[in-house]
């Protein structure tokens, strides 16, 4: 007796393990550029994580992440100032009307701005969607765009984290 298999089955299987492969490198290649980073004699004028994903609910996952890594980086550089900068889908998520739907993310946001953290949002692509400053609470900084904000941390003097 011979077993079917679903024709896309095998395909569903490859692009699990290809999505898997991919977070892992995500998380490898910020886990690395922390490391580098902590590995510096010098410690960093600031570091700015910078966040672009196409999942609204991303940040429940990648925030997490940032949170480990500024323990890190505080751990052995303890003046070092922070900020994230979120200017994909997920910023989506931080709008004040999504307080409920995302409360975890948004108590983790309030967390690191407890601790510090300023966190961006790009306007410009909020609007593309008929979203405005408005929309998003006090806690969330609203920055003009998102491309801009990174490159005025790194004018700064800020490390630049790509969180994946």
């Amino acid at each position: 007796m011979s077993v079917s298999q679903n024709p896309g089955s095998s395909q569903q299987r490859h692009f699990i393990l290809f999505l898997a492969f991919m977070a892992f490198a995500g998380i490898a290649q910020a886990n690395d550029a922390v490391e580098k980073l902590l590995a510096q004699s010098e410690p960093p004028q600031g570091v700015v994580f910078e966040i672009v994903e196409a999942d609204e609910s991303a940040l429940e996952d990648l925030l997490p992440q940032v949170r480990t890594a500024i323990k890190n980086i505080r751990a052995r550089f303890p003046a070092t100032e922070f900020a994230v900068v979120s200017h994909g889908r997920e910023e989506f998520a931080l709008q004040s009307q999504y307080q409920g739907e995302y409360a975890e993310i948004h108590q983790q946001v309030q967390s690191l701005v407890a601790d510090d953290v300023l966190v961006h949002v790009c306007e410009t692509h909020a609007g593309w969607y008929g979203v405005t400053a408005e929309d998003f609470p006090d806690y969330v900084n609203v920055a003009p765009t998102g491309p801009g904000q990174v490159s005025l941390y790194q004018e700064l003097g800020y490390e630049l984290i790509v969180i994946e």
